[in-house]
């Protein structure tokens, strides 16, 4: 019988939806007892939403010698304590920019191999999926550590409900803060805007878009179907968007339910960040871009024509 624990990521004192894929993976093979660890957030609040997700415990895990909000370090450390508490055999969590800084560390202090980036988890086998060669291929990476330390890609499983009836516990790390790193402020985007890795729909414009101010248009329709915009690496090139919204090879890894792509060639290196994307929809006004070789649905048009009328639509719709 495995003891699996999930690292519980919240924004805003709210649980991620991107954690639900995780929790899901943890109980792909149907034993063995899943531990919501909680280094924020209300473990009291957070009982009811990750039993339904198939949670058996759901920890506050808390430090008495340091904030852990300013010192990932600390956290690391917290975890280090809680996976000998609790005797797990692994530890999972998300891909994100949180979580690769987290789980780095925490392999580090622990001296065990850390797989990121995942696409799928298999515990007891201690293998771990991962997308190789830009895309063109998967490999199946075999664990030689005693505790497997895993961090899955956002939204790369789709969160399948499992209720379970979570128990809350306090845990008190007897660690202390080693001062090695201090985050001493933390910058935000704009409130209404998804974080691009964590995205349910992301929205992307190339090279085409022409602008930065024409990305108002892809943002319109982005908002109504409750997502984000991005960027291919032309755009950005040019000028019309920052490097935080590139999706690509050189960008940001994405796994959304619906990429829909506004003027993309299709590249290779483009593909390789959105390949696991659920469905893809393309707009591209060249009948023979390699986009419409990859793509779910395509429609040959110019983008400046027809996201515009697929945005009254969905205003009628939704």
């Amino acid at each position: 019988m495995t003891t699996i624990g999930i690292l519980i990521e919240t924004e805003d004192g709210n649980i991620k939806d991107t954690n639900f894929g995780v929790l899901t993976a943890a109980r792909e093979k149907g034993e063995g007892t899943i531990v919501a660890l909680m280094l924020d957030g209300s473990a009291d609040g957070a009982k009811e939403v990750l039993g339904k997700y198939g949670a058996h415990k759901v920890v506050q895990v808390s430090v008495a010698g340091g904030d852990m909000s300013t010192s990932p370090d600390l956290k690391a450390r917290a975890l280090a304590t809680a996976i000998d508490n609790y005797s797990l055999d692994a530890l999972l969590g998300l891909a994100s920019a949180q979580g690769r800084d987290i789980f780095a560390r925490l392999a580090a202090s622990m001296d065990l191999p850390l797989a990121s980036d995942c696409m799928a988890v298999d515990v007891a086998a201690k293998t771990v999926k991962k997308s190789h060669f830009s895309g063109k291929t998967y490999a199946t990476v075999k664990m030689s550590g005693p505790v497997v330390l895993c961090a899955l890609r956002p939204n790369a499983i789709d969160a399948v409900e499992a209720s379970a009836d979570a128990a809350v516990e306090s845990f008190a790390a007897p660690v202390e803060d080693p001062g090695l790193v201090k985050v001493v402020d933390v910058k935000k985007e704009a409130a209404d805007t998804v974080d691009l890795t964590e995205a349910g729909v992301i929205v992307t414009g190339g090279r085409p878009i022409a602008s930065a101010d024409n990305y108002k248009i892809l943002s319109d329709c982005a908002r109504l179907l409750g997502g984000t915009i991005g960027a291919s690496r032309a755009a950005v090139d040019a000028g019309f968007a920052p490097h935080a919204m590139q999706v690509g090879q050189t960008g940001k890894t994405v796994s959304p339910r619906l990429y829909i792509g506004c003027g993309l060639s299709g590249s290779v290196q483009h593909f390789a960040g959105m390949k696991t994307s659920k469905v893809i929809v393309a707009f591209n006004t060249d009948k023979d871009a390699p986009i419409f070789e990859k793509c779910d649905y395509g429609f040959v048009g110019d983008l400046f024509d027809v996201v515009p009328v697929l945005t009254e639509v969905l205003k009628e719709k939704l």
